[in-house]
């Protein structure tokens, strides 16, 4: 038999964190469930995927100004032809392939700023693909989300009709495309695929010193449907966050900042400028795995992207969530600590003290429930993949993964 070859589908090695976690979670259960698999990537950053995890990847979009705004008309046409020629790219890439595995991230949504001929059109094509050349197209552990812009929609609800396999990082997203019209009774909701990444350590802290307080800030703007007032929501929530950093500074607390894209580092800059206190750091941590280590020094976090949230939670750290969306609040939800969430739109600083002084005396209670929340995730994970192992690779010889081994 010759290998199964898969390949992975995403906005991968572009500065977005959480979706290289989800990307590496799938990794690690193919190597070590399907070691015979050959794997390559069509994604927004192939030369950090390959430079990162060894696997051979190519550019998802044709044209290398995709994500800049055209304003002249020889970049209107570039995007124009950009788009015929990624139909006949993704087609051709997809043919080359047994399965082709769509890793988490939030593809079934617009939760963020999103136009319908940028992301939402690329996976409509990889899922129109692998049903014209039938390769199993499988989107797991992804979120959805109710979307207004009617193109959006249409894209996000036939990529999910096309596709061979689909799951769930939580129930609203299950519960958004049963909305849309998909048929989801055969699809089941599982936590976040970053949750089965190796945790690190908890480093123990010198005697009767705290532990920093990590603080993960966004270039936050509001959501898809909030253009016309993103500048403003942006404000307000870079003025709340940052009063919040100052009243922990002025109680001598120190503070870590961290992100999870590369997009936010000049939110790190206005507020390091804001501030200006030796107790306030910005973090450098290029991974998820990063991530964990600083939430792990952490006494608290306080965090606004999904994906430090995952974080912060998946180490048993005692978390608040600027909340920007339903996943937030459904993942606070499922760990144990719905109370601690706030609205990222509306950040007032007083009210997000109160709520961080109530977490900060309820920590010990917390963390042991953080710790049962997560040995639930990681028995749920199993089935995750023994599941995808049965949808995808029913021809192959399972290999334990090394939890499945006794």
């Amino acid at each position: 038999m010759s290998p199964v070859r898969v390949g992975v589908f995403g906005l991968l090695g572009s500065g977005n964190l959480g979706n290289d976690g989800s990307l590496e979670a799938v990794l690690g259960y193919l190597r070590a469930a399907h070691p015979e698999a050959v794997v390559d990537a069509l994604c927004g950053g192939p030369e950090a995927v390959t430079a990162r995890y060894g696997i051979p990847a190519t550019r998802l979009h044709w044209y290398r100004g995709e994500y800049r705004t055209a304003s002249r008309a020889g970049a209107v046409a570039g995007k124009g032809l950009g788009k015929l020629v990624d139909a006949v790219r993704t087609a051709a890439w997809v043919r080359r392939h047994d399965v082709v595995i769509v890793p988490g991230m939030g593809v079934l949504e617009a939760t963020l700023p999103l136009r319908p001929w940028g992301f939402p059109y690329a996976l409509f094509l990889l899922c129109a693909s692998g049903r014209l050349v039938r390769t199993r197209v499988a989107l797991v552990g992804v979120g959805a989300a109710p979307i207004r812009n009617r193109a959006t929609r249409t894209l996000v609800r036939w990529s999910a009709r096309l596709a061979a396999y689909r799951s769930y990082r939580d129930e609203q997203s299950r519960d958004a495309l049963r909305a849309m019209g998909v048929d989801t009774a055969g699809d089941e909701v599982y936590p976040d695929l970053a949750f089965a990444l190796p945790a690190p350590p908890s480093p123990t802290p010198p005697d009767g010193e705290p532990g920093p307080v990590c603080v993960g800030v966004m270039a936050f703007h509001g959501g898809d449907d909030d253009r016309a007032r993103a500048e403003e929501i942006h404000r307000r929530y870079l003025d709340g966050t940052t009063r919040f950093v100052r009243a922990l500074v002025a109680d001598g607390r120190r503070v870590r900042l961290v992100t999870g894209d590369a997009c936010d580092a000049p939110v790190v800059a206005a507020i390091l400028d804001a501030v200006d206190s030796p107790l306030v750091a910005a973090a450098d941590a290029a991974s998820l795995a990063g991530l964990m280590a600083e939430m792990a020094a952490a006494d608290t976090v306080v965090a606004t992207r999904y994906h430090n949230l995952v974080c912060a939670l998946k180490v048993g750290t005692p978390t608040l969530a600027l909340s920007y969306a339903a996943k937030s609040d459904a993942l606070m939800a499922r760990m144990g600590l719905d109370a601690y969430c706030h609205p990222a739109r509306e950040v007032d600083a007083d009210r997000l003290l109160d709520q961080f002084l109530e977490l900060e005396k309820r920590a010990a209670e917390l963390r042991r429930t953080l710790a049962g929340r997560n040995a639930d995730a990681a028995r749920l994970l199993d089935r995750q993949f023994t599941a995808l192992t049965a949808a995808l690779f029913p021809a192959a010889d399972h290999v334990p993964t090394p939890r499945e081994t006794p």
